[in-house]
């Protein structure tokens, strides 16, 4: 008996010993960065915390869309990427959850509270300029001068020639849309868009992918956030890319807790991770080169520094708010996008 015993103790402690870890619980995250750089951050918190994640991947205003359909039996736990806007207006219609993450001293100031309703329900996780890329062998082909600013786009010679994504799935099309606004008012700025819509050859879904488009040859200029043309660029794709002169705006890529996130002190540390040192350099290892906002991460090399371009005084609290970004996308997809090009 006693022999029998020991031996079972014996098993025992060969089994815990020799049984694979199980992870500590479960993580949804819905991420609206590249694929590849969700699946990267995924991975590296996965490893580091032994928590099993799900990843969906989505555009920020499918996103947002996503969790306001789910808001009564949320799905998600957090919110990773994506422009600012849309985070903003989860945050006003009660769809995050605040959380003041430790981490936060080590973020830049204007990035640990930036969305409209200062109640920390978002924090800015990465930084990136707005621009447009242009294939120079398709610039040669077809003998065009190499466009330079926001009001060059509306030329002519351009005709069909440009992608941007739509404003009403893309927070990158927003961003676009909003800065343009805050650059010559709302008036002057639609009859600008007007001038840009006979130009535009196709929009698309996400906001990605007008620079993919450019850097395949399948248009001459891709309008979107330049970090993801660097990539196309560093690829080696004939692409030069564009800050326009007259100014442009910026994205904070948002980072937030679903509200009812089933997983929350997961959440909580995914936050926490994503806004450390160590988890802001995870994308730069797959060539995602958005500017970090952790002052002690690496920055790489390839990226658009916020302090070396002219960038406009993007007010992401007023163009954050539900009132006005439902205002502006209504009156693009009623007065814009409907009009023959």
């Amino acid at each position: 008996m006693q022999r029998n015993i020991i031996t079972f103790v014996i098993a025992l402690i060969v089994f815990m010993f020799s049984a694979p870890v199980w992870a500590k619980g479960r993580l949804v995250v819905y991420c609206s960065n590249e694929a590849f750089a969700c699946q990267a951050v995924a991975d590296a918190f996965s490893a580091k915390y032994d928590v099993k994640v799900q990843m969906t991947r989505a555009g920020s205003g499918s996103t947002y869309a996503k969790i306001l359909a789910e808001k009564d039996n949320p799905k998600g736990d957090v919110w990773y990427a994506g422009t600012l806007d849309p985070h903003s207006q989860a945050g006003v219609n009660g769809l995050l959850e605040p959380y003041e993450s430790p981490m936060l001293k080590e973020i830049g100031e204007r990035f640990r509270n930036p969305a409209t309703s200062k109640k920390h329900h978002s924090a800015g996780v990465y930084a990136g300029v707005l621009g447009y890329s242009v294939n120079t062998d398709l610039l040669k082909e077809k003998k065009l001068p190499m466009p330079k600013s926001w009001a060059d786009l509306t030329k002519p010679e351009y005709k069909g020639l440009i992608q941007l994504a739509s404003p009403q799935s893309s927070g990158t099309a927003y961003t676009t849309l909003a800065t343009i606004v805050q650059l010559w008012g709302e008036d002057e700025a639609f009859e600008y868009l007007a001038k840009l819509h006979k130009n535009i050859g196709q929009y698309t879904k996400s906001g990605s992918a007008p620079g993919k488009a450019a850097a395949r040859g399948e248009t001459l200029i891709g309008i979107g956030f330049l970090h993801d043309h660097a990539l196309q660029k560093v690829n080696g794709f004939p692409l030069e890319l564009v800050v326009p002169s007259e100014g442009t705006g910026y994205e904070i890529g948002g980072l937030s807790i679903i509200k009812g996130a089933r997983n929350m002190d997961n959440a909580k540390l995914f936050v926490d991770f994503m806004l450390s040192k160590e988890g802001q350099e995870v994308p730069q290892k797959v060539k995602m080169f958005q500017v970090p906002t952790n002052i002690n991460a690496n920055v790489p090399k390839e990226a658009i520094r916020l302090d070396q371009v002219n960038l406009i005084d993007y007010d992401f609290v007023e163009y954050g708010s539900e009132e006005m970004r439902s205002k502006l996308i209504d009156r693009w997809a009623k007065e814009i996008k409907p009009m023959p090009r």
